[in-house]
């Protein structure tokens, strides 16, 4: 089992935005989703961050920045396009080089930057529908690992193509300290976004794959898509 507890040495790391994290966007339906990983606790409430028609926001880094996600959402639904808004939230950033961002606008448009100052490997791969990001990876093969993993499985449901890619990123390697949460979000545009969490545990790629399964429920799905959004307000 994977010590999530930082020692001494690795005190730094161990609480800055170390991440592998991949959007991905259903150019059928429109579904849009995101899945991470990382080596600290909680990566669900700060990384992944999308709306059904509007795009999504992975924010990660050495001091992840959330103001990304709040500023550049209502940017994306405005129907700006992605390298556009990123610009714009990087150039306006004076802490870019600690930072990690990855957008992806309602047409499936990508953008990533990845700031001098966070720590190897990291990087970005770029494509129409689909981005991969990471930072403190074990190597420069796991996020080629996850996108080949995401295509890999084309024909699936979104959030199985998203969760065979973030196995296959830790599977490369993944977080170099070993991870200790993951998320899921995906939004299909039909009631509340799919939004699984795995805050702390010692193999959570593995739990959150396990969640997803259980979240397959009949029971669970229909509450979801019953619950209100953009498009009916007043379902119930």
């Amino acid at each position: 089992m994977i010590n999530c507890s930082p020692t001494p040495k690795r005190r730094q790391e161990a609480f800055s935005g170390m991440t592998f994290t991949i959007i991905g966007r259903d150019p059928d339906s429109g579904a849009i989703g995101v899945a991470t990983a990382t080596g600290a606790i909680a990566v669900g409430a700060q990384v992944p961050h999308c709306r059904f028609g509007v795009g999504a926001v992975a924010t990660q880094g050495y001091s992840t920045n959330v103001l990304f996600a709040r500023h550049g959402l209502p940017l994306l639904a405005q129907g700006q396009s992605a390298p556009h808004v990123l610009r714009g939230l990087v150039a306006e950033d004076e802490g870019r080089d600690f930072r990690q961002l990855a957008v992806m606008d309602r047409n499936g448009k990508t953008a990533g930057w990845t700031g001098a100052r966070n720590s190897d490997a990291k990087g970005q791969i770029e494509g129409d529908d689909l981005i991969a990001v990471g930072n403190i990876l074990k190597g420069p093969a796991v996020l080629p690992a996850m996108i080949d993993a995401y295509k890999a499985a084309q024909g699936a449901e979104l959030a199985d193509r998203l969760l065979a890619a973030l196995a296959a990123g830790e599977a490369a390697g993944g977080d170099r300290r070993g991870a200790c949460s993951a998320a899921l979000l995906v939004d299909i545009g039909q009631g509340a976004a799919l939004n699984l969490r795995v805050d702390y545990d010692g193999g959570p790629v593995a739990a959150l794959q396990a969640l997803y399964e259980r979240s397959k429920d009949s029971e669970y799905r229909d509450f979801l898509k019953r619950l209100p959004d953009e498009q009916d307000p007043s379902r119930y």
